[in-house]
């Protein structure tokens, strides 16, 4: 690799790391500001917040990790737009293509960094990020999923009117089990709890019903323990789940989730498929970001700044605008995540031609 290469391989990954520790901590600042009455109010330990932070730390930065980079490439090579060097390069007999070299092996490095963390780090994170949230910050009705009605085996179906992850306690639950579409049994009771010490559930106000061929039979209890063959999880509806889980938890999550006929299926996928798009992301923005920023323009770096943060917002919006449709219509995810990738990578080929000339 020639000296040009590491000169600009140690600016791009420089500016984008550097990038990452001015805007974290003004991130960090602002969440502290939101949130500082309702963890006084709830004398929040001193070490859940500092893990809290930890853990916001590695999320927020996996959250706008496009824009850290996009901003810090439109910065560093706009600068070299201005000190004429990139004239100089390209003057010397480097085609615009060669100059793109070290560009392109820096975001292949940021984008195995990002699938990485996408895979395994920042799952735990999420998990830890979201916990807090819901455990100390969120009014206690918003910690409540709603009406979970689902089947767990080709012959069990579940019900609970609602449930709450952080306690891992339903309400008015039901489990229903049939042979030949004809019902065997029927469990209900007003609660139920998850007791992890043990892997079982604690049932209160306990009822069984057994349908006989002439008369049914009828057991009761104000607390009983069982054993069930589903985990907490199926209980628990909420969007972040899917975030919590390594690619290898993921993918069999949502098979369970696919035979069972869950309505939040598109949701888990969407989860999925964006751990493999916004690696790619890098390459794209990249791309543009260089093609923008390339050329000495007369308003200055402020001009090149203004049209990346432009373009780096719409990225973002796209993200999340396909994402809900996803999620909330019959758009198919794949689709719905790669669709922003798509029409970015048509402009940054149509800006790379125009830089070219």
């Amino acid at each position: 690799m020639k000296i040009i290469d590491w000169y600009i391989l140690k600016r791009y990954l420089a500016t984008f790391f550097v990038m990452l520790l001015l805007f974290i901590p003004i991130g960090i600042v602002i969440d502290v500001s939101e949130k500082i009455n309702r963890i006084l109010e709830n004398k929040v330990p001193f070490i859940q917040v500092a893990l809290y932070y930890a853990d916001f730390t590695i999320y927020f930065a996996n959250l706008l990790f496009p824009i850290f980079l996009f901003l810090s490439v439109i910065w560093f090579t706009s600068k070299l737009a201005n000190n004429t060097e990139i004239i100089a390069i390209l003057s010397s007999g480097i085609s615009f293509n060669r100059f793109l070299r070290p560009y392109i092996i820096g975001a292949t490095m940021i984008s195995l960094l990002a699938l990485l963390m996408g895979f395994f780090f920042v799952p735990k994170a999420s998990k830890g990020f979201n916990d807090f949230r819901y455990k100390y910050l969120s009014r206690k009705e918003i910690r409540k999923s709603q009406e979970v009605y689902k089947q767990i085996s080709p012959d069990e179906q579940i019900y609970v009117s609602s449930f709450d992850y952080v306690r891992k306690r339903g309400y008015n639950f039901n489990l229903e089990k049939f042979e030949d579409n004809e019902m065997l049994y029927k469990i209900s009771a007003t609660s139920i709890k998850w007791n992890p010490e043990d892997s079982t559930y604690t049932l209160q106000g306990y009822n069984k019903r057994t349908i006989g061929e002439l008369n049914d039979t009828f057991e009761s209890a104000t607390e009983k323990k069982f054993k069930f063959n589903f985990e907490p999880d199926d209980l628990t509806p909420v969007v972040y789940i899917a975030e919590t889980m390594t690619l290898g938890e993921l993918n069999r999550f949502i098979e369970k989730e696919r035979a069972s006929g869950s309505a939040n299926i598109n949701t888990y996928l969407v989860v999925k498929y964006k751990k493999y798009s916004i690696p790619i992301s890098a390459f794209i923005l990249t791309i543009i970001a260089v093609a923008v920023s390339s050329m000495k323009r007369r308003g200055g770096m402020g001009v090149n700044l203004a049209m990346g943060i432009g373009l780096a917002f719409t990225y973002i919006f796209f993200d999340k605008v396909f994402g809900t449709m996803a999620e909330k219509s019959s758009i198919p995810p794949l689709i719905a995540v790669w669709f922003p990738n798509i029409t970015f990578g048509i402009l940054a080929i149509f800006l790379l031609r125009n830089a070219k000339r």
